[in-house]
Protein backbone atom coordinates (compact mmCIF):
# COMPACT_ATOMS: atom_id res chain seq x y z
CA UNK A 1 0.00 0.00 0.00
CA UNK A 2 1.38 3.55 -1.11
CA UNK A 3 0.84 6.27 1.44
CA UNK A 4 1.02 9.77 0.31
CA UNK A 5 3.21 12.22 2.41
CA UNK A 6 1.44 14.97 3.23
CA UNK A 7 3.86 18.01 3.55
CA UNK A 8 3.93 20.30 6.74
CA UNK A 9 3.81 23.61 6.51
CA UNK A 10 6.67 24.13 8.60
CA UNK A 11 8.62 21.24 7.18
CA UNK A 12 7.99 23.26 3.72
CA UNK A 13 8.84 26.19 4.99
CA UNK A 14 12.56 25.05 6.51
CA UNK A 15 12.71 22.70 3.06
CA UNK A 16 12.45 26.08 0.43
CA UNK A 17 14.50 28.23 2.96
CA UNK A 18 17.46 25.66 2.89
CA UNK A 19 16.85 25.32 -0.60
CA UNK A 20 17.53 28.85 -1.21
CA UNK A 21 20.53 28.81 1.09
CA UNK A 22 22.17 25.97 -0.78
CA UNK A 23 21.61 27.58 -3.98
CA UNK A 24 23.06 31.06 -3.10
CA UNK A 25 26.10 29.48 -1.71
CA UNK A 26 26.23 27.59 -4.70
CA UNK A 27 26.39 30.46 -6.94
CA UNK A 28 29.37 32.06 -4.77
CA UNK A 29 31.45 29.04 -4.58
CA UNK A 30 31.34 28.09 -8.05
CA UNK A 31 34.11 29.96 -9.11
CA UNK A 32 36.34 29.36 -5.82
CA UNK A 33 35.22 25.29 -5.98
CA UNK A 34 33.16 24.53 -8.47
CA UNK A 35 32.97 20.79 -7.13
CA UNK A 36 31.62 21.77 -3.86
CA UNK A 37 29.14 24.47 -5.58
CA UNK A 38 27.73 21.38 -7.79
CA UNK A 39 27.48 19.30 -4.23
CA UNK A 40 25.30 22.14 -2.65
CA UNK A 41 22.97 21.95 -6.00
CA UNK A 42 22.59 18.51 -5.68
CA UNK A 43 21.36 18.58 -2.18
CA UNK A 44 18.58 21.53 -3.05
CA UNK A 45 17.25 19.56 -5.67
CA UNK A 46 17.41 16.57 -3.32
CA UNK A 47 15.42 18.21 -0.68
CA UNK A 48 12.87 19.39 -3.44
CA UNK A 49 12.44 16.22 -4.38
CA UNK A 50 12.29 14.32 -1.09
CA UNK A 51 9.94 16.84 0.47
CA UNK A 52 8.04 16.60 -2.83
CA UNK A 53 8.21 20.49 -3.55
CA UNK A 54 8.23 22.19 -6.08
CA UNK A 55 11.49 24.41 -6.57
CA UNK A 56 10.95 28.26 -7.01
CA UNK A 57 11.00 29.40 -10.91
CA UNK A 58 14.04 31.84 -9.91
CA UNK A 59 15.81 28.34 -8.19
CA UNK A 60 14.95 26.11 -11.16
CA UNK A 61 16.73 28.44 -13.66
CA UNK A 62 20.12 27.75 -11.80
CA UNK A 63 19.87 24.36 -13.47
CA UNK A 64 20.48 23.36 -16.91
CA UNK A 65 17.14 21.97 -18.66
CA UNK A 66 19.09 19.09 -20.64
CA UNK A 67 22.10 17.50 -18.68
CA UNK A 68 20.22 19.02 -15.20
CA UNK A 69 23.88 20.26 -13.91
CA UNK A 70 24.22 23.46 -12.00
CA UNK A 71 25.11 26.30 -14.03
CA UNK A 72 26.19 29.42 -12.06
CA UNK A 73 25.47 32.65 -14.36
CA UNK A 74 28.51 33.56 -16.68
CA UNK A 75 30.81 31.04 -14.89
CA UNK A 76 30.14 27.67 -16.72
CA UNK A 77 27.09 28.77 -19.36
CA UNK A 78 27.61 31.56 -21.49
CA UNK A 79 24.83 34.17 -21.67
CA UNK A 80 23.61 36.16 -24.74
CA UNK A 81 20.61 38.52 -25.71
CA UNK A 82 19.01 37.37 -28.44
CA UNK A 83 18.71 39.41 -31.76
CA UNK A 84 15.04 38.31 -32.74
CA UNK A 85 12.15 40.55 -33.13
CA UNK A 86 11.19 38.29 -29.61
CA UNK A 87 13.16 39.95 -26.79
CA UNK A 88 15.05 37.14 -25.07
CA UNK A 89 18.09 35.70 -23.69
CA UNK A 90 19.99 33.02 -24.51
CA UNK A 91 21.68 30.44 -22.04
CA UNK A 92 24.29 27.73 -22.95
CA UNK A 93 25.43 25.04 -20.98
CA UNK A 94 29.18 24.41 -20.73
CA UNK A 95 28.79 20.78 -20.08
CA UNK A 96 26.68 19.74 -22.63
CA UNK A 97 26.69 22.59 -25.19
CA UNK A 98 22.28 22.97 -24.63
CA UNK A 99 21.30 26.67 -25.32
CA UNK A 100 17.94 27.50 -24.37
CA UNK A 101 16.14 30.82 -24.82
CA UNK A 102 14.18 33.06 -22.18
CA UNK A 103 11.39 35.41 -23.16
CA UNK A 104 11.42 38.62 -21.76
CA UNK A 105 8.63 40.06 -21.72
Amino acid sequence: MVSDRVVKPAARKIAMERMQILIDSAITNARVDPKLSQRQALLARRISTRHKIRMPYHLRMAFCKKCKSFIAPGINSRIRLGRTSVKSIRISCNFCGHTYRKIIP
